[in-house]
């Protein structure tokens, strides 16, 4: 592990638990705003839908919706690192590495203080395009092949393409959990429900038969809750996370089309 990604994993530590926090904070102000609404047996409750606010079915705080809030801001804050790492990325390409006139050719000798600049700079030389001017300046200088060179970076490219996907996974997992858990809500609800659909009064009771039919609602409600807010939640993180990939992979590509362009075709073979 280079010293970039242990600085990106121990950065992962301290958003997720910033992120964790927020959502702490997130629901203590909203269990202030979403007061129990009582005496609305049946009635559909904002607070219900997103915190499960007024049933007893879970111990508030301890409900799935909060729990599915708290892997949502976890996963928001994994996306914020992606973002900010395209961003990076996007930067490396403004930096002037390589020459970027009309005229200018490289020779193996005329590498040799590009590369230094590369292999300096500890802060971003495991970025992607001090990486790739890296292999392929050493595989010129090895080589003197520029045919070898095009081949190691379409090589590296490739990797560096599977690169960004793997470290996605985390993120994808938890656009799949989150509706998992709502799933599971729902499948708690209708049993809970099932069990009080057992105790159904007299028909004659029509108080009784009021207050039984609110709670087996409230109990359904649960069910039905769970499952639109994971689902909703999920589709934000995909919508995000779909922006956050296309920046990483455009820096992928602008840093494969710029090493092309300033590098590889500015290579001169000396015999």
């Amino acid at each position: 592990m280079n010293n970039l990604e242990q600085q990106e994993t121990n950065f992962r530590i301290v958003v997720a638990l910033v992120a964790s926090i927020i959502a702490a904070v997130f629901i203590g102000v909203m269990s202030l705003v979403f007061s129990p609404s009582e005496g609305a047996v049946g009635q559909l409750a904002m607070g219900d839908i997103l915190f499960d606010r007024s049933t007893d079915v879970f111990p508030y705080p301890l409900t799935i919706q909060n729990m599915m809030w708290l892997l949502f801001m976890v996963g928001f804050g994994e996306l914020w690192i992606r973002f900010d790492r395209g961003t990076k990325e996007m930067a490396q390409l403004k930096r002037g590495l390589l020459p970027e006139d009309d005229s200018t050719m490289l020779r193996a000798k005329e590498l040799v203080p590009i590369f230094s600049s590369v292999v300096d700079n500890t802060k971003t030389r495991y970025f992607f395009l001090p990486r790739l001017m890296h292999r392929i300046i050493l595989q010129f200088q090895n080589s003197q092949s520029i045919n070898q060179s095009n081949s190691l970076m379409n090589s590296s490219l490739e990797l560096m393409q599977h690169e960004i996907d793997l470290k996605y996974n985390m993120v994808r997992y938890l656009v799949w959990l989150i509706p998992t858990i709502g799933f599971i809500g729902t499948v708690i609800g209708i049993a809970l429900s099932l069990s009080e659909a057992a105790n159904m009064p007299d028909l004659g009771q029509s108080d009784a038969i009021r207050v039984w039919m609110g709670v087996l609602t409230t109990k359904l409600g649960v069910a039905f809750n769970t499952t639109l807010l994971a689902l909703v939640m999920s589709a934000i993180l995909v919508f995000f996370m779909h922006l956050a990939q296309g920046r990483e992979e455009s820096a992928l590509n602008n840093t494969g089309q710029y090493c092309m362009d300033n590098l590889i075709n500015r290579l001169y073979e000396e015999k």
